[in-house]
This record gives C-alpha cells, sequence and structure tokens, in this order.
C-alpha cells in the first residue's frame, strides 16, 4: 500500500499538465504572483553566439576568441528576481489526520510546497524553504536551479511533526534574516494565536515582502463529524478529554467560525492573501482553484 506521505510526483506531473495550470502557470501565471518591477540578473551560463554590432565587449569570452580568432558573446539564462519562501509548519499538530487513510496536515502542506517550489523553479524564479515548530528546524535559502528542486523534495519527505506549536516567534527570527525581498509562503494549521500570528507575518510586510497563507486543516476539525462520546488526545501536551459531540458540536462549530474569521480578516488587514485547504479535498483540484483565482485578480 502506498505510504500517503510520500510526495506523489505523479500529482506533480498531473498538475503540470492540466489545461489551465499549462496557461495560467506555464505560460508566465507565477511572474504575476509578484509582479516585480525589476528583470533579471544574468546568472546562469546558457551558451555562445557569435558577436553583433552593439553587443558589450565585456561580455566577448576572450579565450574562445584566443582559440578561434572569432568574437563570441557567453550568452547566460535570465532570473525573474523574485525569491520565494516557503515557510512550512512542522509542530506536533500538524500530524493530526482524522482517519488512518488520509493524510496529515503535514503531508498536505508539504505537498503543497513541493508543488509551488516546482513550479517556481520552471518559471526561473528562486524557491527556498523553511521548516519550522517552536523554533527553526530547516534553512535551504532560495535558488533557482533544478538540483536545488531535490534538496527541498527531500528535506518535505523526510519532515516529521516536531514539538508545541510557537508560530510568531519563528516568523520573527526568519523575517529579521530575509536580505531580499521576495514571496513569502506561509503554510501552517494555524493553531495559535491570530493576533500573535498577524503581527508577525506583518513584520514580513514592513519589510517590503509580498505574503500568501495557506491554513492547512483536516476535514475532521472543520466538521466535527463525531456522534459519539470521544477520547480527544492533544497532540502536544499529551492531555486527553473525553467529550461528548452532541453537547460540544455547536459551541466547536461557533469557535471555529471565529477562529477563521480572525485569521481571514487579519490577513485582510495587512494585504496579505489567505487560502483555507481541507486535506480531504484533491490537491491537484484544490491548488489549481487557488492559482486560477490569483490569476484573475487585479
Amino acid at each position: 500500500m502506498p505510504n500517503p506521505g510520500a510526495l506523489d510526483f505523479n500529482v506533480l506531473a498531473r498538475i503540470d499538465s492540466m489545461q489551465l495550470l499549462a496557461k495560467v502557470v506555464v505560460e508566465g501565471f507565477v511572474l504575476g504572483l509578484h509582479r516585480s518591477p525589476y528583470r533579471g540578473f544574468s546568472v546562469e551560463f546558457a551558451e555562445y553566439r557569435q558577436y553583433a554590432q552593439g553587443d558589450e565587449v565585456k561580455h566577448v569570452d576572450w579565450k574562445v576568441y584566443g582559440k578561434t580568432d572569432r568574437y563570441y558573446i557567453k550568452q547566460f539564462e535570465e532570473e525573474t528576481n523574485l525569491a520565494c519562501y516557503l515557510i512550512v509548519d512542522a509542530s506536533a499538530s500538524m500530524g493530526y489526520r482524522t482517519g488512518p487513510e488520509g493524510m496529515t496536515k503535514l503531508q498536505y502542506a508539504s505537498r503543497i510546497a513541493a508543488c509551488l517550489s516546482y513550479f517556481m523553479v520552471r518559471q526561473r524564479d528562486a524557491a527556498g524553504l523553511m521548516i519550522f515548530d517552536t523554533k527553526i528546524r530547516t534553512v535551504l535559502p532560495p535558488r533557482m536551479r533544478q538540483t536545488h528542486l531535490k534538496h527541498i523534495f527531500a528535506a518535505l519527505e523526510t519532515a516529521e511533526p516536531g514539538g508545541e506549536t510557537d508560530i510568531s516567534q519563528p516568523l520573527h527570527q526568519l523575517a529579521d534574516g530575509l536580505k531580499r525581498k521576495g514571496l513569502v509562503i506561509l503554510i501552517s494549521d494555524l493553531l495559535d494565536e491570530p493576533e500573535q500570528v498577524i503581527s508577525a507575518l506583518q513584520h514580513f510586510r514592513f519589510q517590503g515582502h509580498e505574503v500568501i497563507v495557506f491554513q492547512v486543516m483536516d476535514n475532521g476539525e472543520l466538521t466535527f463529524p463525531f456522534n459519539t462520546i470521544t477520547e480527544f488526545t492533544d497532540l502536544e501536551t499529551g492531555q486527553k478529554t473525553l467529550v461528548s459531540p452532541e453537547g460540544m458540536k455547536p459551541v466547536y462549530m461557533e469557535e471555529l467560525r471565529r477562529f477563521l474569521a480572525a485569521y481571514e480578516k487579519g490577513c485582510a488587514g495587512i494585504h496579505a492573501d489567505y487560502k483555507l485547504f481541507d486535506t480531504s479535498n484533491p490537491l491537484e483540484i484544490a491548488l489549481s482553484e487557488y492559482l486560477y483565482r490569483r490569476s484573475r485578480m487585479g
């Protein structure tokens, strides 16, 4: 039986081949995510071509001239000047799933990060990865090389739920350490105080980054499907509680509504994009819907 935690590269291929994303993403959608006013830096040698009038002399390869007695210009692949920072929450609560068949929130979040890094690098953007719980556990600085994707995928494959949730402190640390403006994408269940998390996200906005927040929740957390007395275990503290669903569900659903609304309103207040993901929804459909909506934004 396949491991639900493994990154499914067939999913990546399916997303890439979908007509919607072939048009929206491959033909330049990701560039529209950041709308950078800057155009690229020459970062990677591609090929030679013969010198033509108007070319800058500094790009002439004099070693080749010495061997061929002809002037050749080095051509470089161009970078779009976007750095994308994918920040994945790997705290203990991200290990939750309602049943044994589905993905945990961390597995789902890792697949989102894998897909986005894949698209970013394909678009000649630089993708980086940060994984955290109460502290920053993994940092892979943004790179635009295909080989860099292997390191990102490997880190996501091996990520395990860790300590208690403390979103704001690691985010502030990361914001202080980012020297290059770019696109920050936080992928988390956001099970922390909304005001503190929004304040940390605002730190990125103050520094000129664009911010996108993907809140990943299990379907059981969103619907409270329990119909018998159930023992719940806090994944971060180990505390166990017996709950009668009949009396608890209305209270829980109202608190959930307020909790989600606080993040949606808070993100809007700092001009950060927000999207709620339900782990029961197929990733390729949920992600393509979001990307299409982004592409339609003015």
